[in-house]
């Protein structure tokens, strides 16, 4: 009982309100546009149904659903995955009633939201924590060290200086990393000082995917720095843009075939395993986390995949090109595909998730 215990706070809290959160935002989205363009929203819903309680005002029903992973918003006159053909009878609030752009915009305010969300987190996180400053000048003395890292298996700390890579001496930070940036997946030799002993080590290096770098897994002494509002939303901007271009990059790993779906692709098992990992490392840790992750969802829902935002939109597009709106059938069926093919996909990345406990 003390185990389930356990694994509910340090797992389900964390997961359930970093995933709640992305759903709620993401759902708000979609919401406000649709109310903006004056679409009837007829549900609201935090949680998947069965619909647990909620209040109804106005025309939308306002409610907490029981499957806590997960949200929705269900506009009148639009065929989403409730598969409802027979709300579409072409009153002006409707969905389908709306020009081409205002639909557009409905479904683009999702994803939109999820990468607004990441800046008003990192905006926060930066105005509480003030941003990192490498000191200067800059020597070659580790300020910090990734759990995990060839660094951290052969002992290195913080406050360790780095003397020589491979036989070649080094100074400054630059010296250190122009080195081991050269070399990845390779055997070094890692000569260091502490407290006036010189201690060394050979250490493999890992290999940055995306930047095709070599790494051991260290950083340098930085100082935290305060920065006003306006500096602030300025680096979380900054940041956000970074990690957008960084998950793009890493998608084209995925679909060119460089890295394995099954290594790539986390389920809900391994996101929960995730998030309490970085939970116990405080809830800065947590926010920053959820950051990253809403960024995640809203460039997954931009993928060109019925069901999704992005098959909405590309059928919008194909309506926009064609200059008349797809068929209720055409639209019916895609549905069906995309569901059949999201449903697929959660088996799989459900079943890796299982075979990677404890991995």
């Amino acid at each position: 009982m003390e185990n389930i215990w356990h694994i509910v706070v340090s797992y389900g809290i964390p997961f359930i309100f970093t995933l709640g959160l992305l759903v709620l935002v993401h759902e708000l989205g979609h919401f406000a546009l649709a109310k903006l363009v004056g679409i009837r929203v007829e549900r609201f819903s935090v949680g998947f149904p069965p619909r647990l309680f909620g209040k109804k005002i106005g025309d939308t029903d306002y409610c907490v659903s029981a499957v806590p992973i997960g949200g929705y918003v269900k506009m009148s006159g639009m065929i989403d995955e409730s598969m409802d053909e027979g709300s579409i009878k072409g009153e002006p609030w409707e969905f389908m009633s709306k020009p081409l752009w205002a639909r557009f915009l409905v479904i683009f305010a999702g994803p939109a939201f999820n990468i607004l969300l990441a800046v008003v987190i990192y905006t926060g996180i930066i105005m509480i924590s003030g941003i990192a400053v490498t000191a200067d000048p800059i020597y070659a003395v580790v300020g910090s060290v990734m759990p995990d890292t060839p660094a951290e298996s052969i002992g290195l700390q913080t406050g360790d200086r780095i003397t020589r890579v491979n036989g070649q001496p080094v100074e400054m930070w630059q010296d250190l990393i122009a080195i081991i940036h050269k070399m990845p997946e390779q055997e070094i030799q890692v000569e260091w000082e502490r407290q006036g002993e010189a201690m060394s080590a050979r250490v493999i290096t890992l290999k940055d995917p995306l930047q095709e770098i070599g790494l051991i897994g260290i950083g340098p002494v930085t100082t935290m720095e305060k920065v006003g509002v306006f500096k602030s939303f300025w680096y979380g901007t900054i940041n956000t843009v970074d990690k957008t271009a960084m998950i793009f990059k890493s998608f084209g790993l995925l679909f060119s075939g460089k890295v394995a779906a099954k290594e790539a692709l986390a389920g809900p098992i391994k996101i929960a395993e995730m998030t309490g990992q970085v939970a116990e490392r405080g809830f800065i840790a947590l926010l920053s986390f959820a950051a990253i992750l809403s960024i995640n969802l809203g460039l997954l829902n931009l993928l060109p995949i019925p069901v999704l935002d992005g098959g909405h939109i590309v059928l919008l597009s194909i309506e926009g090109i064609t200059r008349r709106p797809i068929s209720t059938k055409i639209k019916m069926a895609v549905q069906q595909v995309g569901m059949a093919l999201l449903l697929a996909l959660m088996v799989f990345v459900i079943i890796n998730d299982v075979l990677r406990i404890g991995h």
